[in-house]
C-alpha cells in the first residue's frame, strides 16, 4: 500500500500545556482509520493539526506527497475535513455551498446531478436553498459532509461525524466511506462509538492525554 497521509514529529503545545505530544505515522491509500479516546485527550486538536486548520508546533504533515505547510495550496486540494461543527458562509444557500466547493475544486462536471443525489441521499433536498444558519445540528453536519464528498479528495478527516446524525444517515455515510475508501482515499474517522470503529476500523488510533498509539 502507498503512502497517503504522513505526520512527522507533529505537536501541539498551547503555553505551558501539550495538548498533542510528538507523532508520527504513515496512513495509506485505501484504508479507513478510526480514532478514538475519552473527551479531552486531543483528538480535534490532531485532526486540526493533521488539517491545517491549527498550525502544530513541531512538525510537518504531507498529502498524496505535498507539504501541507509549503505546498498548502496543493495539499489542500488533495485534503478535506469535516469538524464536528462545521462553519458555514452568512451569504450563501446550501446550493450555493456545494456549487462554490465544485468550483474551487475543479469538480464542475456533473455537479447538478452529483449535488442532487447527496442532497436527497442525507435528507437536504427540501432545504437547498436555505441559509445554513437556519439549520439543526445534524442538518448542519449533513451539509458539512455533503461538501465533503462533492469534491475529490485523497485523505478525508472526520471528527465526530455521527454525533448528531439519524440512524439512516449513519448507514449512508457509512456506504460513502466504503465508497470512496474502494476508489483509493484514505480516511481518518474520530468516534465514541464501539461499533463503528470495530466495523469500520482498517486500523485504530487511541489517545490518552495527548499520546497517540495504534491499537488492533
Amino acid at each position: 500500500m502507498s503512502i497517503c497521509l504522513s505526520a512527522r514529529q507533529l505537536s501541539k503545545t498551547y503555553n505551558s500545556f501539550q495538548a498533542l505530544a510528538p507523532v508520527s505515522f504513515d496512513l495509506n491509500h485505501g484504508e479507513i482509520v478510526t480514532l478514538s479516546g475519552p473527551n479531552g485527550s486531543g483528538k480535534t486538536t490532531l485532526l486540526s493539526c493533521l488539517s491545517g486548520l491549527v498550525r502544530p508546533s513541531t512538525g510537518t504533515v504531507t498529502v498524496g506527497g505535498c507539504d501541507l505547510y509549503r505546498d498548502e495550496r496543493e495539499a489542500r486540494r488533495k485534503l478535506m475535513y469535516v469538524p464536528d461543527v462545521p462553519r458555514f458562509y452568512l451569504e450563501l444557500t446550501a446550493w450555493e455551498h456545494l456549487r462554490f466547493i465544485a468550483l474551487a475544486n475543479d469538480a464542475v462536471d456533473g455537479f447538478e446531478q452529483r449535488a442532487e443525489r447527496l442532497l436527497r441521499a442525507f435528507g437536504l433536498w427540501d432545504a437547498r436553498d436555505l441559509f445554513p444558519h437556519h439549520f439543526s445540528r445534524g442538518m448542519r453536519l449533513k451539509l458539512g459532509l455533503v461538501l465533503a464528498f462533492i469534491r475529490p479528495f485523497k485523505a478525508l478527516l472526520l471528527d465526530e461525524p455521527t454525533s448528531a446524525l439519524d440512524t439512516e444517515s449513519v448507514q449512508l455515510l457509512l456506504t460513502e466511506l466504503v465508497r470512496v475508501r474502494s476508489e483509493g482515499a484514505t480516511v481518518l474517522l474520530s468516534t465514541h462509538d464501539p461499533a463503528l470503529i470495530e466495523q469500520f476500523g482498517d486500523r485504530r488510533m487511541v489517545m490518552r492525554q495527548g499520546q497517540v498509539e495504534f491499537a488492533g
